[in-house]
């Protein structure tokens, strides 16, 4: 360690090179009529991760990426020290037609840290590595990637995901040159990480609102899902009576309709969301025979998120046998909210006041990787503000400024962390 020195001053970012790496990572999953498409998996999935690791080899770091696609990269110095790590990242995969903000602002940020701290050859008592979780999004289960690192898959499981277009994930996975027996070895070892730390744009009003630049974010939203099938029977549109059909979509927009009440009566912060219908056979003169939908709900309170799920599942038999039809009901482990750690919440809000950033404790509604961390090791999370509150939509947007603020307020943190 004797070419490395101790960190005097403030180091801080370059907001130059931050913002151009964005920029060119949000060039990769255009689609026409504005917003990105970076499914996990797919070719601009693929087409971002040679980006990053270009951009890594080029700060001359090292990187590690596992049997899902997690990727970690330390400094050269830090790569095979076996002290434990502070481990700050986000995601690179999009929602369909999602924005160019949402998990990239905190996947370059921390790449950014780690190569500020490389190139001014700083001593820290612990490493610090960069990680990229893999399909955080969920196309195939929520949060993927951090879920198999704390709770790992067996074959039968990862069998049994599927996309969001129908699509095997292990067709798609192996069809993208990935190890299927590898994938189910990606276990964490909780003494590998010391502390985990996220930058995230916030995907909502309130620091916009407030004025602040920095959110504290003091726990995140429990995520429930479920993929469901109803099954009627095909029939002519014009000659089968209304009394006698059997009509698959319709019971699926019964259930539909009737979920905003479900969702007040179990609390104000409750929100169910359908995203995704599938309908076969998809004539226009044909009663549909089956009915295919996503349902996703949420609650920050653990007792209320478990509540929420039965009554979504009674209503989902209550709908079937009302307008007498099957249903086949696959419903995804459910990711419990968590409080955050309130250590690092403090060292989060000294960095943003050490920087002169007006800063303010709120909660996340969205999930993020960094619940599950927060199950193996002491976790926290900056959000920087929302233009308008809006995410997952091409009108995604963040000021540069603040994403400039919000990873010198990281680099801040993560130094901290890692002990100087």
């Amino acid at each position: 360690m004797a070419q490395l020195t101790q960190l005097n001053g403030q180091l801080s970012v370059d907001g130059v090179r931050l913002r151009a790496d964005l920029e060119a990572l949000g060039r990769i999953g255009e689609v026409a009529g504005g917003g990105i498409s970076r499914t996990s998996f797919s070719a601009a999935d693929a087409q971002a991760r040679e980006w990053y690791l270009e951009r890594c080899a080029q700060a001359g770091l090292s990187v590690e990426v596992d049997g899902v696609g997690n990727m970690f990269v330390s400094a050269p110095a830090d790569a095979h020290r076996h002290e434990p790590a502070v481990w700050s990242g986000s995601h690179i995969d999009t929602v369909p037609r999602g924005g160019r903000f949402d998990g990239a602002v905190g996947t370059v940020a921390a790449l950014e840290c780690v190569r500020r701290l490389h190139e001014a050859k700083v001593w820290l008592a612990r490493p610090v590595r960069a990680v990229v979780y893999s399909d955080e999004e969920g196309n195939y289960s929520h949060l993927f990637g951090s879920s198999a690192l704390v709770h790992g898959f067996t074959h039968a499981q990862l069998e049994a995901l599927t996309g969001r277009d129908g699509d095997r994930f292990v067709d798609t996975f192996v069809a993208a040159g990935w190890d299927l027996d590898r994938a189910t070895q990606t276990r964490l070892d909780p003494q590998a990480v010391h502390a985990t730390v996220e930058l995230h744009i916030e995907q909502g009003p309130q620091l916009e609102q407030r004025g602040d630049r920095i959110g504290v974010v003091t726990g995140i939203v429990g995520l429930g899902g479920a993929t469901l099938t109803y099954r009627g029977r095909a029939d002519h549109a014009g000659t089968t009576p209304m009394a006698m059909r059997r009509d698959a979509l319709l019971a699926a927009s019964a259930l539909i309709v009737g979920l905003p009440d479900i969702a007040r009566s179990v609390s104000d912060r409750a929100v169910v969301t359908v995203g995704v219908i599938t309908v076969e056979p998809g004539g226009a003169n044909v009663v549909p025979q089956t009915a295919r939908l996503s349902v996703d709900f949420r609650d920050p309170d653990g007792e209320r998120l478990a509540q929420l799920g039965r009554a979504i599942t009674a209503a989902v038999g209550e709908v079937a046998t009302r307008y007498g039809v099957q249903v086949d009901l696959d419903v995804a482990p459910v990711i419990a909210p968590c409080t955050l750690d309130e250590r690092i919440q403090k060292i989060i809000a000294g960095a943003a006041a050490g920087r002169g950033l007006s800063a303010s404790q709120l909660p996340s509604g969205a999930g993020h990787d960094s619940q599950n961390l927060a199950t193996v090791a002491p976790t926290g999370m900056i959000f920087i503000p929302s233009t308008g509150g809006r995410s997952h939509c091409p009108q995604e947007h963040t000021t540069w400024q603040d994403i400039e603020n919000g990873a010198n307020v990281l680099l801040d943190t993560v130094t901290a962390l890692a002990g100087r």
